[in-house]
């Protein structure tokens, strides 16, 4: 070849080597199929993205209504999904293993119980146990693909979601006062309030017969604080005086005129300036974080007007001390002193709460000292023998009742709801004897007991005139439970307030006569170093008899006290006054 040939053909093989135009279309060509490849892979994964979060949004409104329906929870998740159009459901029985196909979805629905108070997260739902207040709902389903189908493998979107209804309750603990003596409440209630409380037996049968609506009470008293715009729970986060909280209760709607001006009286007589947090007195639970004025769909929060005063006063009172003289007002009794003592409910606990299941709401522990002289009668007992005077010398202490909502269920729905209640009264220790005065108010401490000065005597043989023999002696009792009963409530019994009442045993004998039936005595003849020991053998008898005939009026006496501080000696009064098994909400 000719060298400027040579040449020629060197000049066009570098332009040709110099021009890339065509190398990009060559490219092109070569990665055209891998990226039509990836954007077809891209667009699908964008799809089935896209349907498995509308598959979750349909589950979950599945375990919703299957939850609010939880006798047809089958039928009420097909109808959900197949409405929100889901193609091809089939539901998945136990035992059964269906695979999802191009239009067939399937799914499993197990009904069982939830549990929010549980520790770990995934055993807070308890598959098939009843009673049922939950339900779970898995889909399976083969997502729609457009262009990818031969390049990855055939999907499968799983979802899952866990409904459950959230019941709540309106319940309290106490004891009621189903006999009134007017004279030991006025004296009860100055004692903790201060002032001068006279308020008739018909007064305070007004107050025991009225209910209040604890929604109204909280927005009276937000009206008397300037509160306004605000929820239950912020005005109660706030400190009333028990004057304050009488004239919310008496401005209630529907109190009753004599209520209303029963609380009026207690208001305006109420010298106590000590502000009690309200929310030890009143647990409104999740309801507390309605709006002021609103109420609750289907659920009451009503609360008995003496029981809320009561428990107010008692608040109000703290650990201090009430001193109540009764002077000779009992009968049988020639002079009458009570001590009292209330310590804090355990745990803070209210005595009225709206909650879920696991509330609970307790009493105050109480202790009760009376020292009263006893009435002779005929003092000559025979044999030169006189009895000068008995004493009793009684001390109660009642620990702390309490009830625990365990249970709400709504089989067939709210007409079927029923509420259990896990109840027990407090164990309640009663002496006769004496008590350790300076730790009488602390609870932190048992307190200690020693043989009081049970009656005195004289004696006169002959020339011999023993002018003062002491008989010293104690008893005492315990009435104790330690397991608690279940109280059932249905839709009746919650429409109409029902009170029902645990008790620890039928307590057939009067507590103060079992007492007085295990006195022992001894004769303390002033440091004389006579032995008189056979005198008790006189004494005895008139001392016990004077005591029996006190029985009756000092137990009532008890019972009056104690009740009227929501406190009960071996029994425990609760009331349901409202409950709802509440909107099917999401948990899981």
């Amino acid at each position: 070849m000719l060298p400027h040939a040579r040449k020629e053909i060197g000049r066009l093989a570098r332009l040709m080597l110099s021009d890339r135009k065509a190398n990009f279309a060559v490219m092109t060509a070569l990665m055209a199929p891998v990226g039509l490849a990836l954007a077809a892979v891209a667009i699908d994964e964008a799809s089935i993205y896209t349907e498995r979060r509308e598959a979750q949004a349909m589950v979950d409104l599945a375990a919703i209504t299957a939850a609010s329906n939880i006798t047809k929870i089958d039928t009420a998740v097909v109808t959900t999904l197949t409405d929100n159009g889901m193609p091809g459901v089939v539901v998945q029985g136990l035992g059964q293993t269906i695979a999802p196909a191009v239009g067939k979805t399937v799914v499993s629905v197990t009904p069982g119980r939830y549990a929010a108070s549980g520790t770990n997260v995934s055993q807070r739902f308890q598959a098939n146990l009843t009673p049922y207040n939950a339900v779970r709902v898995t889909l399976k389903k083969i997502p729609a693909r457009y262009f990818a189908s031969s390049l990855i493998p055939t999907p499968v979107i799983g979802t899952e979601a866990t409904a459950s209804m959230t019941p709540l309750a309106t319940f309290s603990v106490g004891s009621r006062l189903a006999s009134v003596n007017g004279g030991i409440l006025n004296a009860l209630l100055s004692g903790l309030l201060g002032g001068n409380i006279t308020l008739s037996v018909m007064d305070y049968n007004g107050l025991i017969s009225a209910d209040v609506s604890v929604l109204s009470f909280i927005s009276a008293l937000a009206t008397q604080a300037n509160v306004t715009g605000g929820t239950y729970s912020d005005v109660l986060a706030s400190k009333a005086t028990v004057g304050q909280i009488a004239t919310a209760m008496a401005n209630v709607p529907g109190v009753g005129n004599t209520a209303k001006v029963a609380l009026q009286t207690i208001a305006s007589k109420s010298t106590s300036t000590v502000k009690i947090p309200l929310s030890s007195l009143v647990d409104l639970g999740s309801v507390g974080s309605v709006g002021l004025g609103q109420t609750p769909t289907g659920l009451g929060v009503d609360a008995s007007a003496m029981g809320m005063l009561t428990a107010a006063a008692v608040l109000a009172n703290g650990t201090n001390q009430a001193q109540v003289n009764l002077g000779a007002t009992v009968p049988g009794l020639v002079s009458t002193k009570l001590t009292i003592a209330i310590g804090e409910p355990a745990q803070f606990s209210p005595w009225l709460a709206v909650g879920g299941i696991g509330t609970t709401v307790r009493t105050a522990q109480t202790r009760i000292k009376l020292v009263a002289s006893v009435g002779v009668g005929t003092p000559g007992l025979g044999g030169g023998v006189s009895l000068l005077a008995v004493n009793l010398p009684l001390n109660v202490e009642v620990a702390y009742a309490e009830a625990k909502l365990t249970d709400i269920t709504c089989p067939t729905g709210p007409s079927s709801i029923k509420v259990s209640i896990a109840a027990h009264p407090g164990i309640a220790a009663l002496h006769l004897a004496n008590s350790n005065t300076s730790g009488f108010g602390d609870f932190s401490q048992p307190q200690t007991f020693t043989d009081a000065e049970i009656a005195d005597a004289n004696l006169k043989l002959l020339l011999t005139n023993i002018p003062l023999i002491q008989m010293m002696g104690s008893a005492a009792t315990a009435i104790t439970n330690n397991n608690p009963t279940t109280l059932t409530f249905d839709a009746a019994d919650i429409a109409n307030k029902t009170i029902k009442t645990v008790s620890t045993r039928n307590i057939t004998q009067s507590l103060t006569t079992s007492l007085v039936s295990n006195l022992s005595l001894s004769v303390n003849a002033l440091g004389l170093g006579i032995d008189l020991t056979a005198l008790t053998g006189a004494v005895k008898p008139a001392v016990v008899t004077a005591l029996n005939g006190v029985t009756a009026p000092v137990d009532d006496l008890l019972y009056n006290v104690l009740s009227a501080l929501g406190v009960g000696v071996g029994e425990a009064d609760v009331r349901v006054t409202g409950a709802t098994c509440g909107r099917s909400v999401l948990v899981q």
